[in-house]
């Protein structure tokens, strides 16, 4: 599904070059109505320049406009336009405008046609060939916990990657109409609903919904944000050229969104996006998979981290849904099919800051997002829940972070009890939910160490598929050693245990254990210091 989503992209690549290499001069936005009676000038004469003359904080648009009072108008947008990094709060709503609801609709099946002509007659797969017949049937299942609907077989990784993965263009097609991170998220499930609908001609899979929707918001939001953080529409030449094309790997469907919009070559005088300070840890290394838990016994395998810390947690301001979060994917290579060995994250929902002598806290509502998919184990948690992030500076040189997790988990998965195959076409796992708790400790030295503790205990129950319970603990002790200004030596210890009951079968006790030894590239926002992982 990976590759047919490519596509996508692939195909506006000829008419987007068109117009980046001949972009369109603007001074201020072309858009002449304003939704918050405010002119384009009054939204930018507050542009983070005024930071360069000094000006240490945030700026409220309604204490320096003096002859005229727009603080009730800001309210419908923001109290405070800039962040203490001078970065816009929101997206310029001038430039971003809120596109009519069928937009964001047609660019949704537009994708889903064009996914669905690829399968047919690229892939040649039996599933796209749908008609009057298949719509029909499908339109008429009725809901989706109904006998109309069911559970699939499908491999894990299509179903808790590529599905998310999916949802991740019908959310940011939203998301690129002008749509916040709430109102994007029905249209996520529409866009999935209407796939089961129209773009297969098989019994529609329910779980597909579930995954699509939640994965697509944790995904949708964490990549749009990325693409924001790299657009700039004030560029031109090569540096708007390879803007655009990063962006428009991250964000397929954002990409087509400007496409259409004539973005891509538009030239504007300020910045139009939110953008948040970020900060890029990169791993490579060798893996060892142990056999009867033997130290650094079994195959080495190389390995590939990417570890993204977007915002700062402990910037006093008024909270928005992902103005901080984190996001980590591993690949794993020479392991068999099991390339992608995890991807986890969680993402700020909604919240608030506070200090409690030394500790300073970010505290609210997270979205979870945990896979993995390894020869080990099979393991999805969608979760949402309450959680916490802490730092307490220990002495001069040393500083404590830690990140507390509790969460429900709605929807997940859990492979077998005889375990994950390797081999498998169909699904070797099985459906259900549960709750989590996740913990990371980490004490760092600065850019000369770091000692890390990653913990989380999971709670899986059985809905589809063999009957109990699973009870699996994650253990990931680390420590960093620096050899360069930002370039670190580390050794990582991994411990998977589970402990899993069932009136099927008797209690069934597994562990297994990795040694991870890498380099790691740390590369840290000059906006934001801090080694917040």
């Amino acid at each position: 599904m990976n590759i047919r989503l490519i596509v996508l992209l692939l195909l506006f690549a000829t008419s987007a070059s068109a117009q980046l290499t001949a972009p369109a001069s603007m001074t201020g936005h072309s858009e002449t109505s304003d939704p918050f009676n405010l002119s384009t000038q009054d939204f930018g004469r507050f542009a983070p320049s005024r930071l360069q003359n000094g000006y240490p904080n945030s700026v409220s648009l309604a204490a320096d406009t003096g002859k005229v009072d727009t603080s009730k108008k800001v309210q419908q947008l923001d109290t405070v336009l800039f962040d203490m990094y001078g970065n816009l709060r929101v997206d310029d709503p001038l430039y971003n405008k809120k596109a009519p609801w069928f937009v964001p609709v047609l660019h949704i099946i537009g994708q889903e046609v064009i996914l669905n002509v690829f399968d047919q007659y690229v892939l040649n797969l039996e599933f796209a060939r749908v008609g009057f017949e298949s719509w029909g049937r499908n339109a008429t299942a009725g809901a989706p916990w109904g006998d109309g609907w069911k559970w699939d077989t499908d491999r894990f990784g299509n179903n808790f990657f590529f599905h998310p993965y999916t949802g991740v263009n019908y959310f940011n097609a939203a998301r690129a109409c002008g749509y916040s991170f709430w109102e994007a998220v029905p249209y996520t499930f529409f866009g999935s609903y209407f796939w089961k609908t129209f773009g297969e001609n098989g019994k529609p899979e329910r779980e597909d919904l579930i995954n699509t929707t939640i994965g697509g918001m944790f995904g949708g939001e964490v990549l749009y944000r990325l693409s924001s953080n790299v657009l700039d529409d004030r560029t031109t030449g090569s540096e708007r050229v390879w803007r655009e094309i990063v962006s428009g790997i991250l964000s397929p469907a954002r990409f087509a969104v400007r496409l259409f919009d004539g973005k891509l070559g538009h030239v504007t005088d300020q910045e139009v996006y939110k953008k948040e300070p970020l900060n890029i840890s990169i791993f490579a290394g060798i893996h060892k998979r142990n056999i009867d838990n033997q130290f650094l016994s079994g195959n080495t395998s190389e390995l590939l981290n990417v570890q993204m810390d977007y915002g700062n947690p402990f910037e006093r301001i008024d909270r928005k849904p992902y103005d901080f979060f984190k996001a980590l994917a591993e690949l794993n290579l020479g392991e068999g099919r099991k390339i992608i060995d995890n991807v986890t994250g969680y993402g700020l929902l909604a919240g608030g800051n506070s200090r409690e002598g030394k500790f300073d806290l970010l505290s609210g509502v997270f979205q979870n997002f945990d896979y993995y998919d390894n020869p080990s184990y099979e393991l999805a948690m969608l979760g949402f829940g309450g959680g916490v992030i802490a730092r307490y500076p220990v002495m001069s040189s040393a500083t404590w972070y830690s990140t507390l997790h509790l969460a429900l988990v709605p929807f997940g998965a859990n492979n077998f009890a005889n375990g994950p195959n390797d081999t498998a076409a169909f699904r070797d796992y099985n459906f259900g939910g549960g709750a989590e708790g996740k913990l990371e400790s980490t004490l760092n030295f600065g850019s000369h160490a770091s000692i890390k503790l990653v913990a989380n205990y999971y709670w899986f129950h059985t809905f589809v598929g063999e009957p109990g319970n699973n009870f699996i603990a994650i253990l990931k002790p680390r420590i960093t050693i620096g050899i360069l200004d930002n370039l670190s030596v580390g050794f990582e210890q991994s411990i998977y245990s589970s402990v899993r009951d069932s009136p099927n079968f008797a209690t069934m006790y597994k562990s297994t254990t990795e040694q991870k030894i890498f380099l790691m590239l740390y590369l840290e926002d000059s906006q934001r210091g801090g080694h917040y992982n």
